[in-house]
């Protein structure tokens, strides 16, 4: 599958032949630098991009919830009607009310459900966010880089949280990011990205969850920074 643009008369390949499967029930995390093709690839497995060559396989009964970098919360609509939203319409109320209050407690947020974006810090905005993709009950779930603006402290927080909720739901989750700690972290698998291509796939066979500091996730991460940056050993 490729993904093309026409730019001054040139062409530009955002994807350039990416073949991937992704298991039912499976998480798996892309790494590289910003502007290798993470996001589109993402968007193409989202159906918010066509691609130029190829195509996106899916069963499709499947559902698919996105988060993105940023929440985009509706300011207007508290927590519980911003989750909701999407809802709306398709379900009667009584299970919309089911769907948000379960998602809400999976992130955490049930005492908050009527507090507007305004009054919600970084993390807490992000996490209504993933209450909205989970109240869709998605059998995939996609998450472009949605802890890279966040302090280490909540990052670390909402990582767990997508590792507990990917437990007890194993749906099948893509998670975008160019942080290869937080890749080796959360991935069951981690996928590499150089300009548009895969350049590398690591099963990463440790038990969640997991550890920075556990020799094993830094070995992963010293290799696969070697392979991504260059050098043998990039890490001090």
């Amino acid at each position: 599958m490729s993904r093309h643009y026409q730019v001054a008369g040139r062409t530009l390949s955002a994807v350039d032949g990416v073949t991937e499967h992704f298991p039912a029930g499976s998480i798996t995390t892309i790494v590289g630098r910003s502007g290798c093709g993470k996001t589109t690839l993402l968007r193409l497995l989202a159906g918010l991009t066509e691609p130029s060559s190829g195509e996106v396989r899916r069963d499709p009964s499947d559902q698919v919830g996105v988060v993105f970098q940023e929440a985009r919360l509706m300011p207007w609509l508290d927590v519980a009607d911003n989750v909701a939203f999407p809802l709306i319409g398709r379900l009667d109320r009584g299970e919309v009310a089911a769907r948000v209050e379960e998602a809400l407690m999976l992130v955490g947020l049930a005492e908050t459900r009527r507090a507007l974006p305004v009054q919600l810090s970084g993390g807490m905005a992000q996490r209504v966010a993933i209450a909205r993709a989970l109240a869709q009950q998605p059998d995939i779930l996609l998450l472009d880089e949605p802890f890279s603006a966040l302090d280490a402290f909540t990052r670390r927080k909402l990582q767990r949280t997508l590792v507990d909720i990917w437990q007890a739901r194993r749906r099948t989750v893509v998670l975008v990011t160019h942080d290869v700690e937080e890749a080796v972290l959360l991935g069951e698998r981690v996928i590499e990205m150089e300009t548009g291509r895969v350049v590398g796939r690591v099963a990463i066979d440790l038990p969640f969850p997991r550890e920075a500091t556990d020799p094993a996730v830094v070995d992963h991460r010293r290799n696969i920074l070697a392979r991504l940056v260059g050098g043998t050993d990039p890490l001090p």
